[in-house]
């Protein structure tokens, strides 16, 4: 993948603002501030072009005023997600050998959410930035390019980035379980997962799964979804009305490991030989398959390796060692476990 340069960042000033909206730097002040009497329509106006140019005010006072403070803002949609504690590891055992340390905000995957933690994180003047995704709307992509801090957007390089990105490609990750998949001899695949319209990692691995069936002349034969967190019971649930639903199935790929694992589970009570009747695979090599009586196929994102490298990219450029963005792209693993290798390799 090449990617487009990425346009010379500079912080937004008041001046900036002030230009843009057509009133003296004093005005832009209060309104930002909330302070002063300031007609409603001015108020909107300035407003309107500070969102329009991503300038986020400054909240420490004085002589502080042009300086950072020693946090890193990591920014994650989810906390309940076993994925996130593992990528927050990696950033920690960097962090810790340093004077910054991460202060994490949670955006509940809601773009509006993460708007809103974007902006006062930043208005707080963190020495770096560290946010999961790729994917962000025009209001968080203006902020992020006009702070003037190291940003690293983490766990997916499909796209453009801000600044730095540290991830897997999400669609080569689809790609290669579908090609494992295949490769194993199974033909007739259901799909369970979230819905994705806000999921954006997981909506680009089906791509990359689907496209690489339709070449080879396969696609996916049913599909389950659902809303909300993932978890042991909503897999059990889905793989019991996927597979009564459509019986024919010979394998389940699921978009996460929980609901992977409580498929799993719902299938040895029912006395299905596994992998040799229906093979089953998820997705993130969580700790969690450890527990379990079969192991789960899945595939290591490299989620603390992404931590570390990026923790390491805001400390470089906070100590004058690096001053390029930088890309760095993690290699997926697959791990056939107990419910996906049919053939000896």
């Amino acid at each position: 993948m090449t990617d487009r340069p990425i346009p010379p960042r500079r912080p937004m000033t008041l001046r900036d603002v002030s230009e843009a909206s057509g009133v003296s730097e004093m005005t832009v002040s209060r309104v930002l501030r909330n302070r002063g009497d300031v007609s409603d329509a001015t108020r909107q106006r300035v407003l309107l072009a500070a969102k329009e140019l991503g300038y986020v005010p400054n909240k420490i006072a004085g002589a502080l005023a042009s300086s950072r403070v020693n946090l890193v803002a990591v920014i994650i949609p989810s906390l309940s997600n076993m994925v996130f504690p593992d990528v927050l590891s990696g950033i920690t055992d960097v962090l810790d050998e340093t004077h910054l340390q991460p202060v994490v905000g949670v955006t509940n995957y809601r773009p509006d959410r993460e708007e809103k933690v974007i902006y006062e994180m930043l208005s707080w003047r963190p020495s770096g930035v560290i946010i999961a995704g790729i994917e962000h709307n025009d209001a968080c992509r203006k902020m992020l390019r006009a702070a003037d801090v190291p940003v690293v957007e983490i766990m997916d390089v499909d796209g453009q980035p801000v600044d730095s990105v540290v991830g897997i490609s999400q669609r080569r990750a689809g790609r290669m379980m579908a090609e494992a998949i295949l490769g194993q001899g199974f033909e007739q695949i259901g799909f369970l997962g979230t819905q994705m319209p806000l999921d954006h990692r997981a909506r680009k691995r089906f791509e990359g799964f689907t496209d690489t069936l339709a070449k080879a002349g396969h696609e996916v034969a049913d599909q389950e979804f659902y809303s909300g967190g993932s978890a042991l019971k909503k897999g059990r649930e889905m793989t019991e009305t996927i597979l009564t639903r459509n019986p024919d199935l010979d394998f389940l790929y699921y978009s996460n490991d929980m609901i992977g694992a409580g498929g799993l589970l719902w299938c040895l009570e029912q006395g299905i030989d596994i992998p040799g009747r229906l093979g089953l695979a998820g997705f993130n090599g969580t700790a969690l398959l450890d527990g379990l009586p079969r192991q789960l196929a899945s595939m290591d994102a490299g989620r603390s390796a992404t931590g570390r490298a990026a923790a390491q990219i805001i400390v470089d450029r906070n100590a004058g060692t690096l001053s390029d963005p930088k890309r760095v792209e993690i290699e997926p693993k697959i791990a056939f476990g107990d419910t996906l290798r049919r053939y000896k390799p």
